[in-house]
């Protein structure tokens, strides 16, 4: 294979590229899905191709194909250059110099995923799904449950001299699930558990117990909660709502694409541009980070998919905005060097920038401490539906489990707690962050065609003071 693609890099070279790029990849991926007790859908997926990208007369041109041989390989190349030659504009594409490496990298699994059956896989469903069915306070008339498994494989190199190579297994397994008690209407919930290992993920997961949980939760909220309090509070968010505030009103906006305007038709703008940087947007307790290089997590690589190395990045540092999301393209633009926030989920589809395992850096205090010097606020410990706008400034989170705090106590649960904020409001209202740090997994969607790249969203818990809270 490595000598097709040098062969494709020696022919772009006879096309006039001035840069040029190939990236073979496998994607082996199995997926059971069961709705309600019944397994709805079984199924793989097998893609296996070669995706190409020059720089031809200072514009970028992509192309791909499952047809492994020169002759196709021939066919895509000339497609990217014709594309490249189509698209020539008065600012000519540029990249970041970067130091290539030649490298290999692996996940290994210690319990390889085809060593477990599909029967064994469909009947772990199957418990869990009894768990819900065995409640007598509260009924689950809605159940959806999805385990999912992928091993990609990968070969990029690319003009400049990189070699990288790398094997990932990623198993996740996500849930749906709505809850509903006569005279108490419903609530629904959506997780998921994701990360990059083998089998032996998901049995640390403890699916039973997680189940159980679950089903506890709903149905105290639904049997006890409470109407929520409206007006001006102390609040403090759960690591999951955290989570998906830095994602959302952090990650998003800061990714350098978005700034420069490329993903505005596609996903939007941001309330973010380049003479920001410096800028304190938040309190001194707030640092947020997107680092992929964290062991197993979800959105773990080595490399992105520019052959550039990954490091953790601290988009905002104590309060102050320090960087943001680059690919090389972006950081010749704004005369940095590429962070390696290049990723692709496809051999056909093109790279372009994404987060990987997004979240606010700990702080030094427990929960209880949280707690203790608040008079009359709110714990919102999970989010039940989330609403963003497209520039990532103003927001509006709907909170699940959640619950009155009077005089330093946690007490009664409440139902549907609503907040809306501007993003630099948020961060601004934080004056204490937990030590327990934990995450949820994600798939993240970005670009046109949609890439859903995994992801982990994750933080401590934190504390907000003198915040407006709404409910329904």
């Amino acid at each position: 294979m490595e000598s097709l693609l040098e062969f494709a890099l020696n022919y772009a070279g006879r096309l006039g590229s001035t840069y040029a790029e190939v990236r073979c990849r496998r994607d082996v991926s199995n997926t059971i899905t069961m709705k309600n007790g019944e397994v709805q859908f079984s199924g793989f997926l097998r893609e296996f191709g070669v995706g190409v990208r020059l720089i031809v007369n200072g514009a970028l041109g992509f192309a791909s194909t499952n047809m492994l041989n020169r002759k196709n390989i021939i066919d895509i190349l000339s497609s990217a250059s014709s594309m490249a030659n189509a698209s020539t504009s008065s600012k000519p594409v540029r990249f970041s110099n970067e130091k290539m490496a030649t490298d290999k990298w692996e996940v290994k699994q210690k319990v390889k995923f085809d060593s477990v059956s599909v029967k064994d896989k469909v009947e772990l469903l199957s418990d869990i799904d009894k768990i819900f069915r065995s409640k007598c306070d509260v009924k689950f008339p809605s159940r959806l449950f999805i385990l999912n498994e992928t091993l990609t494989e990968q070969i990029f190199m690319n003009s400049e001299g990189a070699v990288v190579r790398s094997k990932v297994p990623r198993i996740s397994f996500s849930y749906i699930l709505t809850a509903y008690t006569p005279g108490k209407g419903t609530a629904q919930r959506f997780n998921k558990k994701g990360e990059s290992r083998g089998w032996e993920a998901v049995t640390s997961w403890n699916l039973d117990r997680l189940a159980s949980e679950e089903a506890e939760i709903l149905g105290r909220i639904l049997t006890e909660g409470k109407k929520p309090p409206r007006g001006e509070f102390d609040i403090i968010l759960g690591s999951e709502v955290v989570g998906i505030i830095c994602h959302e009103s952090c990650g998003h906006p800061f990714e350098a694409d978005r700034i420069l305007g490329r993903e505005a038709a596609a996903a939007g703008e941001s309330f973010v541009n380049m003479s920001m940087l410096g800028e304190m947007i938040g309190s001194e307790r707030v640092t947020i980070v997107d680092d992929p290089t964290i062991p197993n997590s979800y959105g773990y690589y080595l490399y992105d998919d520019e052959g550039v190395r990954a490091s953790r990045r601290e988009l905002i540092k104590r309060g102050i905005i320090n960087t943001f999301l680059h690919n090389r393209e972006t950081a010749a633009v704004m005369g940095v060097k590429s962070n390696g926030a290049a990723r692709s989920v496809s051999y056909s589809r093109e790279p372009i920038i994404r987060m990987s395992n997004t979240y606010m850096e700990r702080g030094e205090y427990s929960f209880e401490e949280l707690v203790e010097s608040i008079r009359e606020g709110v714990y919102i410990k999970s989010f039940m539906e989330w609403n963003i706008d497209d520039r990532r400034f103003n927001q509006r989170y709907v909170g699940l489990e959640a619950y009155r705090i009077r005089n330093g106590k946690v007490t009664n649960p409440i139902r549907n707690p609503i907040l809306e904020i501007t993003t630099p409001s948020l961060f601004m209202s934080v004056d204490a962050v937990g030590r327990e740090l934990s995450f949820s997994a994600a798939t993240c969607g970005k670009g046109d065609p949609m890439q859903g790249a995994p992801v982990w969203t994750g933080g401590p818990e934190v504390r907000l003071r003198n915040v407006r809270l709404g409910g329904s």
